[in-house]
């Protein structure tokens, strides 16, 4: 695992999470977790082609799943299918514990035959983007238990790909009833072009990005990328600019020491004070502040992703 990422969600330019991995040759992440509103990992749209489980311990936390926010309470574990745009959520005053599990699926593809049989069927179907199992399921209960087995485990990458098996074949039994709710899951066409917009503003945020080009780059209407935005992740094209040029302005503070000014001129700011400005705006304290507070040792524990 790479340390001077944790607590960032780091992408490439098409959109994707780079996930940090517990060993490089592994494709898993394993984090007995906390968040808590304004942290720099919440809000922060991003998909993958690992599968993404999350069991809460403690607390009340939220996930957005293709802009549906699905509520998560203690005992609750939600499921997000491969490449589905998401992002975690903390609604209330208060620290959410939980334990977060993400894998490659090509972990439980040991042949051609398993693969198309008990893989694909799931994790390429546009009709599946999460499954949520609380206590009207009949499997919340095993899933939860399973779940609160692997932070021990996690640099075991047998015990690992064990439980995913035991995971998914709970999984694969409760795609069959999920399928039939009809107002559960419905797949949306216009994910991509949300998804290209996202890779453009990735690569462009250092320039004077503007809604007409933001829309431009997926050839629509302003008006229905203000629509996308809003229906994906709950805020305007350029609201999410701004967030997105904050979360850069983290990475740097975190990763580097360079200056304030410097970073300013790295991530499309016009001055060391409208980058504070902004800043403190998404996440409730100042640049200077978010820098001593991660050179601090933390007494909650270590940062999600």
């Amino acid at each position: 695992m790479n340390r001077d990422v944790m607590g960032l969600i780091v992408k490439r330019d098409d959109g994707s999470e780079i996930v940090n991995y517990d060993d490089p040759a592994f494709p898993s992440y394993i984090y007995d977790g906390w968040g808590k509103p304004r942290v720099t990992w919440e809000k922060v749209p991003h998909f993958h082609e690992d599968i993404e489980i999350v069991s809460v311990k403690e607390g009340h936390m939220a996930y957005s799943v293709n802009g549906k926010t699905l509520d998560l309470f203690k005992g609750d574990t939600i499921v997000v299918n491969s490449n589905q745009i998401h992002y975690s959520i903390y609604p209330e005053d208060c620290v959410a514990k939980y334990v977060i599990f993400i894998i490659h699926p090509s972990v439980l593809m040991s042949s051609v035959a398993l693969e198309m049989q008990a893989v694909r069927p799931i994790i390429d179907n546009p009709d599946i983007p999460y499954i949520r199992f609380r206590s009207i399921n009949e499997y919340t209960e095993d899933v939860y238990k399973l779940m609160m087995t692997l932070p021990d485990i996690r640099h075991d990458v047998f015990q690992v790909t064990m439980k995913f098996f035991m995971l998914w074949d709970i999984i694969r039994k409760q795609v069959g009833h999920y399928l039939n709710l009809a107002e559960e899951n419905v797949s949306d066409p216009r994910m991509q072009i949300f998804k290209t917009m996202m890779r453009h503003i990735s690569v462009a945020y250092k320039g004077n990005v503007t809604l007409s080009e933001i829309a431009g780059s997926a050839n629509i209407s302003k008006s229905l990328c203000n629509s996308l935005f809003n229906q994906y992740v709950g805020e305007s094209p350029i609201s999410y600019l701004m967030h997105f040029r904050c979360r850069k302005v983290a990475e740097y503070l975190r990763s580097t020491p360079k200056t304030l000014t410097e970073i300013a001129i790295l991530t499309g700011f016009n001055g060391v004070s409208y980058m504070a400005e902004t800043f403190r705006k998404f996440f409730d304290c100042s640049p200077r502040d978010y820098r001593k507070t991660w050179k601090t040792p933390r007494g909650t524990g270590e940062a999600l992703k």
